[in-house]
């Protein structure tokens, strides 16, 4: 298991868990796993940490389609910050305490701000990394909201 499995399980949250076998050649993570789960990539989330005001360990997540960018003057916007600027991975796996290409937005290390594209709120289930290449964790995007202190806003133009 892994602390975002065992978070939504302490929760009592209704989740399912989805496995496949990770491909190290594949380009995108985010894109590998819809593909390999058979996903709709509008369903399938992916992690982004991104820092804030030029200060490299004051950090936020975002969690948006694996298909779209991150914009980044909207997730300064929707963290009240005047700029952001992606984390450095190094940085983010130490805050996390996952890998990149398994962070996951539930049972990081640091509780940082969550942001959760807006496309996500009128699904019914969404997949997220479960903390490790090769597996998701599919869930309401209501219960990701409650075990992130997530909110929905316009990440992605």
């Amino acid at each position: 298991m892994t602390p975002a499995i065992d978070l939504a399980k302490k929760k009592h949250i209704a989740h399912t868990i989805h496995h496949y076998e990770h491909d190290p050649s594949h380009p995108s993570y985010g894109l590998e796993a819809a593909q390999a789960l058979g996903q709709d990539p509008a369903t399938v989330f992916k992690t982004l940490l991104f820092c804030l005001n030029g200060e490299a360990k004051h950090l936020a997540v975002a969690v948006i389609p694996v298909e779209k960018k991150l914009n980044l003057k909207l997730a300064a916007k929707a963290a009240k910050a005047k700029k952001a600027e992606m984390a450095d991975p190094e940085i983010a796996q130490k805050i996390t305490g996952y890998v990149v290409g398994g962070i996951s937005p539930l049972g990081q290390k640091k509780r940082l701000p969550t942001f959760i594209h807006s496309s996500a709120e009128t699904l019914t289930t969404l997949c997220v990394s479960a903390g490790k290449r090769g597996l998701e964790i599919e869930l309401s995007p209501q219960d990701l909201t409650k075990l992130t202190d997530g909110q929905f806003v316009d990440l992605c133009q």
